[in-house]
């Protein structure tokens, strides 16, 4: 296999990266080389997305394209992974048949089989077993710079949410033991990376499965003893589900930033019981004031939908009201997208796109504002940033603070003439504001 190379296409979410890396870290053991243009590549996988229809889209776009590729330059397999892989697996077998393998969500630990078979001139397909917890040998070879990583604490999802595909294409929550997830992130630490940002379809009820109670806070705490490792994320943290140990070690755990990404997707006890959703708004206020009134400098995420099948006007107005009564600091907006096999796609009243698309931007524009009003806020704080790298030609680097998850949130410009290096720990002043964005200087 040696000499091969392979063009690895990774799309969707983080959760879906990290499978990527750790593909690529399989085929990295076995002497394949990387390459990042389809022009010479041998093999093109691509780990696809398929999560609203914008997703699903571009994923079959670039199967399309890269079966072109196939056609007409040195490609001589073609591999699907990934959601829509496992969501789609007979049309895509049967409708482009320039694709030599299929494998699904369970199942990523098998890439160098498919290759292996691809090569050949065999089909693979292998979308089973949708339970399965795949296995994770070796080094993931990390395509996030080296100074951050995200490490995925659970597969699958019980939730159910009516708008949601998830369960039925990576199947029911499954916890990754602890002793295994300890050794990935002391493994990613000895790589250099000081950041693990925690995802998972949900990360709040990590360990339920495995030992009978809620441990998130349990990983958090061995999590932090890792030498090197100096900033502990959470992400995709249910609101339902956080829980006094939680929230005291988020609070009391240095490591740990003062950062939660919470999704609410409505406040309309109506809509959020349409959706399957566990909380009331009520509920919802009461988590938010807690998590302010236990952590204050706490800074929170959550993202929503809008136009839900039977959304009336006065429930999108309702939810304008408590986004500007809550004030997250960080707020995304999706336009709902009926996703086949869902109960919500089969809802009657469903919303024209146009309103959707008005609703989506009414609240980005309300947003917006808290945003930049919450930025200002951030002037005369000093805190410690990480170094992402150098402004080009100007004696400035781009950093993040704990209240930044990279590739979602803004940035901190520190101006200074010292010569930092990309995951640099450093102590700065915030003495402007540009937006979302911060300026800053070293102290």
């Amino acid at each position: 296999m040696k000499n091969k190379k392979i063009l690895f296409i990774s799309l969707g979410c983080d959760k879906n990266l990290v499978d990527s890396e750790v593909m690529l870290g399989i085929l990295a053991d076995r002497g394949f080389e990387m390459t990042d243009t389809e022009v010479d590549a041998d093999i093109i996988i691509i780990n696809t997305c398929c999560f609203i229809n914008d997703a699903k889209e571009e994923s079959i776009n670039t199967i399309l394209e890269m079966a072109e590729y196939k056609k007409t330059g040195p490609c001589k397999a073609l591999i699907v992974t990934g959601c829509l892989a496992q969501r789609y697996k007979q049309e895509i077998v049967d409708e482009i048949p320039e694709v030599d393998a299929v494998i699904g969500t369970s199942k990523y630990d098998e890439i160098f089989d498919a290759v292996d078979q691809a090569l050949k001139g065999s089909h693979f397909l292998d979308v089973d077993d949708l339970d399965r917890l795949p296995s994770v040998p070796g080094k993931r070879i990390l395509t996030t710079g080296g100074h951050y990583a995200h490490l995925k604490i659970a597969e699958g999802c019980d939730k159910h949410c009516t708008y949601c595909i998830i369960p039925k294409i990576r199947g029911n929550y499954r916890s990754v033991p602890m002793e295994q997830l300890l050794a990935e992130a002391a493994s990613l630490a000895e790589q250099g990376v000081k950041e693990l940002i925690l995802v998972a379809q949900e990360t709040t009820l990590y360990g339920v499965d495995l030992y009978g109670k809620k441990s998130l806070y349990i990983l958090l705490k061995e999590l932090a003893k890792i030498k090197g490792i100096r900033w502990i994320r959470i992400l995709y943290c249910y609101p339902e589900e956080i829980y006094p140990e939680l929230i005291e070690t988020i609070k009391n755990e240095k490591k740990v930033c003062h950062y939660l990404d919470m999704p609410i997707q409505h406040a309309s006890d109506a809509i959020l019981k349409r959706m399957g959703r566990r909380t009331t708004k009520a509920q919802l206020k009461e988590t938010v004031s807690l998590l302010r009134k236990e952590i204050p400098d706490i800074v929170l995420r959550t993202t929503l939908i809008a136009g839900f099948p039977g959304e009336t006007q006065e429930q999108h107005e309702e939810l304008m009201e408590f986004v500007d009564e809550m004030e997250f600091e960080r707020l995304g907006v999706f336009a709902y997208s009926p996703e086949e096999n869902t109960p919500a796609a089969s809802m009657p009243d469903q919303i024209p796109e146009e309103i959707k698309e008005e609703r989506r931007d009414a609240i980005l524009e309300l947003q917006q504002e808290i945003a930049f009003d919450k930025a200002a806020d951030m002037v005369g704080r000093t805190l410690y940033a990480m170094i992402e790298g150098k402004v080009a030609d100007e004696p400035a680097y781009v950093a993040r603070t704990y209240a930044d998850s990279p590739d979602i949130d803004g940035y901190v410009f520190v101006n200074t003439s010292e010569m930092l290096m990309s995951g640099d720990f450093v102590k700065v002043k915030i003495t402007g504001s540009a937006e979302y964005d911060l300026i800053g200087e070293l102290v």
